[in-house]
This record gives C-alpha cells, sequence and structure tokens, in this order.
C-alpha cells in the first residue's frame, strides 16, 4: 500500500486524523478483496478493495458495497460506518472504500476448529441468541426503504422470481460436467410455483454465520452485516431462506454439533428462527419452503462450478458430494411440501 498516496487522499476527504501518520496492517486478502486495519490519529477504520490480480469487474462490485452501507446509515440495520469512498485507482491502484473497524468478533474465526468464543462455547442460551441476531439482521434491512435511499437502480426487482430458473440453469449449462440427481424435480416445481407475496427489498445475497460480525460478550449482540458483494435489490425473503436452507432437523441432537461449518448445538430450530424474523420484518414466512427450495437448488449450483474446475484442489473437490446432497434434498423437499400457490 502507498501510504503516502492514501494520506494524501484522507487529508482531502476524511478530516478526523487530518496529518497525522497513518498506521496500517493487512487483515485478510485472497482473490475477492482485501482488508486492512487503517489507524490514524482517534480514527481506527478499515479499507476494502480488489486485490491486483482481480478482473475489473470487481470494480464495480466495491461501488455497489458502498452505496449499500453508504445507504444504511441511519437505519437501525447493524453495518460498518460509511467513511469515505474512491474510485479513482490512481491513489492506490483499485477502487476502495473506508468503513469504520468493527471492533467485534466473527464465527469465522473459529470455523477451522469449530469452537464459539466464551461464554457461547458453554452457555448454550446465551449461544441461541446468536442465532436469533443473525435473523434480526436481516429481519431490519428487509425494512429498509430502498427507494427513498437512492438504490432504485441497484439491482432489478421487477420479475425477480420470473428470472431464477432461467437464470441459473443458463449459468449451470456453461460448465456442467455431470447430471445432479433430483435437479430436474426442483427446476420443474420451482417453474410452477411462485411466493404467497413478493415485496422487493435490499438483500444481502449470501447471508450466513461467515458474513456477520458480533459484538463482544453477551448477550449475543449483532455489530456488522459485513460483505455486500452480492448485495441487490430483490426478494428479501431469500436471504431468509439462504439461512436456514442447512439448519439441523433437531439442534438438541449431538449430530448438531457437526452439521454446519459452524457449531449448531443447541440453537433454536428453524422454525423459532424463522418466526423470529417474521415478528421482526412483520413478513409472513408461510412460504417458507419455496425459498429453501430455491436456495439449496441455487446453492448447489453455485457450488458446482467450483467442483468442476477444482482440478487438484481438494477444497473444492470435496464439495461433491455435498452438492449431490444439496439438490436431492431440494428435490425432496419439492415433491413433499403441502406448498400450493
Amino acid at each position: 500500500m502507498d501510504v503516502e498516496r492514501l494520506a494524501s487522499w484522507m487529508d482531502d476527504n476524511v478530516p478526523e486524523g487530518k496529518g497525522e501518520p497513518i498506521e496500517h496492517n493487512l487483515l485478510s486478502g485472497g482473490s475477492q478483496n482485501e482488508l486492512y486495519d487503517i489507524r490514524r490519529g482517534e480514527l481506527r477504520s478499515a479499507i476494502r478493495m480488489p486485490p491486483p490480480e482481480a478482473p475489473a469487474d470487481r470494480d464495480n462490485g466495491i461501488l455497489r458495497e458502498w452505496r449499500i452501507i453508504h445507504a444504511l446509515e441511519g437505519t437501525d440495520v447493524p453495518h460498518t460506518r460509511a467513511i469515505a469512498m474512491c474510485d479513482d485507482p490512481s491513489v492506490l491502484g483499485r477502487p476502495f472504500y473506508l468503513m469504520g473497524f468493527v471492533d467485534g468478533w466473527s464465527p469465522m474465526n473459529g470455523l477451522w476448529d469449530r469452537k464459539w468464543p466464551a461464554p457461547f462455547d458453554a452457555d448454550l442460551e446465551a449461544r441461541a441468541g446468536l442465532s436469533y441476531q443473525l435473523a434480526e439482521g436481516i429481519a431490519l434491512l428487509s425494512k429498509v426503504d430502498w427507494k427513498a435511499k437512492g438504490l432504485h437502480d441497484l439491482g432489478r426487482p421487477d420479475g425477480f422470481h420470473d428470472r431464477q430458473v432461467d437464470r441459473w440453469t443458463s449459468f449451470f449449462e456453461q460448465f456442467k460436467g455431470r447430471e445432479l440427481e433430483g435437479m430436474d424435480v426442483a427446476t420443474d416445481w420451482l417453474r410452477a410455483h411462485r411466493p404467497i407475496d413478493y415485496i422487493p427489498g435490499i438483500m444481502h445475497g449470501d447471508y450466513q454465520f461467515a458474513n456477520v460480525m458480533f459484538q463482544r460478550g453477551a448477550p449475543a449482540r449483532l455489530a456488522a452485516i459485513v460483505d455486500w458483494e452480492m448485495g441487490t435489490v430483490g426478494d428479501p425473503k431469500l436471504d431468509l431462506g439462504w439461512m436456514v436452507q442447512g439448519w439441523p432437523d433437531d439442534t438438541s441432537a449431538p449430530e448438531a454439533s457437526a452439521s454446519s461449518y459452524v457449531d449448531m448445538l443447541g440453537m433454536p430450530s428453524r422454525q423459532q428462527v424463522v418466526d423470529h424474523y417474521a415478528q421482526v420484518s412483520g413478513r409472513q414466512v408461510d412460504d417458507i419452503d419455496y425459498y429453501v427450495i430455491l436456495a439449496k437448488w441455487k446453492l448447489a449450483i453455485v457450488l458446482e462450478r467450483g467442483f468442476q474446475r477444482a482440478g487438484d484442489d481438494e477444497k473444492l473437490q470435496a464439495f461433491g458430494p455435498v452438492i449431490v446432497e444439496c439438490m436431492q434434498t431440494a428435490a425432496e423437499l419439492a415433491e413433499t411440501t403441502d406448498y400450493q400457490r
């Protein structure tokens, strides 16, 4: 990072800490986006930007993320503070935005050992609150007036559900390397059904424990929803379906500890978190099976792309049976649901 260029830009765009030296530290990096911890005087912030080798369209993703977090200013949705955005690549090589630093913790921190931090590691009642807070985050998001926030051109909400099947089956055909059992059943069911109602709103697009941060300590309190690269204006209830599509049937059983990349033992049931979403959002959830089927079907297609391109990558190869199970369960739910719309 060219700290001198950054300092000059911040002097002109960020009053806090003006003229002070900058301390910076890489928090995370990869093929998607890089995140830097930035300290300047009393200001502590974070920079999010594409890596140098990322394709050019990733720049649009960064600008898209900025529009969303900037639009969330003044709402009760937990989010990072929007400080400033730079669309001039001459400053740091790629567009970037500066956001407030979140002094919290991410469930991703315990991904490899699958352990919650204290007190959520031992206190199952406190742990349950993490799930309710997760559901509450998107419930509050669904209530934001996206038109008043200037996001009328962020997505294509009209005909959102009419496009889903054709869009994702066409995507699948681009890399298809095998038949997925149950895909025809789930696809036909989705073509024949629609939600009971459809009220457009802001949606995250990849909503799960991996993409939120919590405040430290108990009780569980959501600090911020993060990683908005898939954000759009569409159907917010698809975020709910995405969140619960892999929820264990019995969260009191020992198997719940190994049913996800986080330990789900002691969490509320799927119906309980869905009901909490309904209570906070004011939206009906009688058609949740539609969204779960759509989420499972879509997730299987998304993961299949990586599997078909895995080569010698053992991590991507490991998705093979997961994809098969995901598509099969989507088909099974489609065949057994009494959803009539």
